[in-house]
């Protein structure tokens, strides 16, 4: 953290709204967070603060062709909520249930939207937060003050994303737009289009686009593994034939993907090659048994280290066997006037390119921190398990999972978040600070994520934006483990030598 400010916090108090608990965000880590905090601390007052006009985070942010998850949502959806759909689902139905969530447990008049926080303050004098706001004009909002924030805004730049700098790009007569920026005017029936990337958001808006479009190239500068199954659970299909509650299905069904996402990790590291076998047998029953996997899905790293991208009914597979989709592995040296030429001399004609090639992080939304009067540098701060930091109280992070989904953590987070406000309580202490252990002062500060572990090129792009672990030590870096987090988190002892309380 920085010595001074530049400005001195000024706030009228009386002006402020006070709340025990300020929840960032309202997409499925705020709604679920939301739902645990309600349900386990009632006593506790609350808001959530949505800086975008409605509820859904990236389900209504991203509206580009085909928007879905790349998580079954049994799994992605919450424990405390059974899902009765399809395990992938599109954007639209992702939002239906979280409106359902919000409706069914009143958290609608919890929810201010417009309200984007531009700074959060804390006081280790009055032991609370104060977070200023702006509205969508531009203009100052309200002002919230709490003891205790919740954030749950993600970990990307919504408005900037990853958008290479290509030579050329001025000349090009088509039009560029990247994915996540999409608009509902743009024209692709009957276009030859490309698409740039190879990962979950090229997977996805490829064969939607597919469709309607002459026909679409994927781009890519290196292979992905994908993973293609019918979009159905049979478990979930044959316990509802036989006339069990959907609140049982949903936890049977949900254990069985756990399970099956677990030995996946496993095999992943131990026989990467036979892992490999079994997605390519599974790709070939889409795609055809003569399909060709060199050069362009043969990846240079093993299965798991960067995400999978899961493809369900085999739809990316299917456009490609009929002719409507093809690939190319190569490098960009410019755009031209009707398309892109590559490293390898070739040319690819396109009306229309759609850059999937990723986004920003952006930690902690991008809002300023100040602890004390001294700003909080993040790259600077020691993560304890990737969800709080030494010298910065009463503040926790919802920082989800890439190999396992997301909402996982949101719940495992939010059981402990609940748990420790609790024990606040009973101590009728008002602040937790984070201590860093004596027997660790000389360890070295690492980076968040060691590149074995995963290493996406977002991650890798940005990795000194985010704060650092300790050595090797579990309990101060985010492992990335859900099973093994399932276990940990839960039996945390609160009244451990890392908690400090006032």
């Amino acid at each position: 953290m920085s010595e001074v400010l530049e400005r001195p916090v000024q706030v009228n108090i009386e002006a402020c709204e006070e709340f025990d608990v300020v929840i960032v965000g309202a997409g499925i880590s705020g709604i679920g967070s939301a739902y645990h905090l309600q349900s386990k601390c009632p006593d506790r007052s609350f808001v959530i603060l949505e800086a975008q006009e409605q509820f859904g985070g990236t389900w209504h942010t991203h509206k580009y062709p085909g928007v879905r998850s790349d998580s079954d949502l049994y799994t992605f959806g919450y424990r405390f909520k059974p899902w009765v759909g399809a395990p992938i689902a599109a954007a639209s139905e992702i939002r239906k249930y979280l409106n359902e969530v919000i409706s069914e447990n009143g958290l609608d008049k919890r929810i201010h939207y417009n309200t984007k926080i531009t700074r959060c303050s804390w006081s280790s004098q009055n032991q609370k937060w104060t977070v200023e706001t702006k509205g969508p004009d531009g203009e100052p909002g309200p002002v919230y003050r709490c003891n205790f924030l919740w954030m749950c805004q993600g970990y990307y730049d919504h408005a900037n994303p990853y958008l290479p700098a290509w030579p050329g790009t001025e000349s090009f007569k088509g039009e560029l737009i990247h994915a996540q920026q999409w608009r509902d005017n743009v024209v692709y029936k009957d276009k030859k289009v490309v698409v740039i990337g190879s990962g979950a958001t090229a997977a996805t808006v490829i064969p939607a686009m597919a469709k309607d479009a002459e026909h679409v190239t994927m781009l890519q500068r290196s292979p992905t593994y994908f993973l293609c199954y019918p979009n159905r659970s049979d478990l979930a299909d044959r316990l509802r034939l036989i006339g069990v509650d959907e609140d049982t299905i949903h936890r049977c069904v949900r254990l069985d993907y756990l399970h099956n996402l677990k030995e996946m990790d496993r095999r992943a590291r131990e026989e990467p090659d036979v892992v490999f076998a079994e997605l390519k047998q599974m790709i070939r029953q889409y795609a055809g048994d003569d399909f060709e996997f060199a050069p362009h899905f043969t990846p240079s790293y093993r299965p798991w280290q960067q995400r999978l991208a899961f493809i369900p009914d085999g739809d990316l597979f299917v456009r490609m066997k009929e002719g409507k989709v093809s690939v190319v592995t190569d490098r960009i040296a410019r755009f031209v006037s009707d398309g892109i030429e590559l490293e390898s001399g070739a040319k690819i004609t396109a009306d229309l390119v759609v850059a999937a090639t990723g986004f920003k992080l952006l930690v902690m939304g991008g809002i300023d921190f100040v602890v004390d009067n001294k700003t909080v540098d993040w790259s600077a701060t020691v993560t304890y398990r990737g969800m709080m930091f030494a010298g910065v109280p009463n503040l926790v992070w919802v920082f989800g999972y890439f190999r396992a989904p997301w909402t996982l953590r949101v719940e495992l987070l939010g059981d402990f978040v609940c748990r420790l406000l609790q024990h606040m309580a009973e101590r009728n202490v008002r602040q937790v600070d984070i201590a860093l252990p004596e027997e660790a002062a000389e360890d070295q500060m690492m980076p968040w994520m060691e590149a074995d572990n995963f290493n996406p090129g977002y991650l890798m792009r940005d990795m000194d934006k985010l704060p650092k672990r300790l050595s090797e030590r579990p309990e101060w870096q985010h492992t990335q483990n859900y099973w093994r987090e399932a276990v940990e988190i839960p039996s945390i002892d609160l009244n451990g030598p890392e908690f400090l309380y006032r």
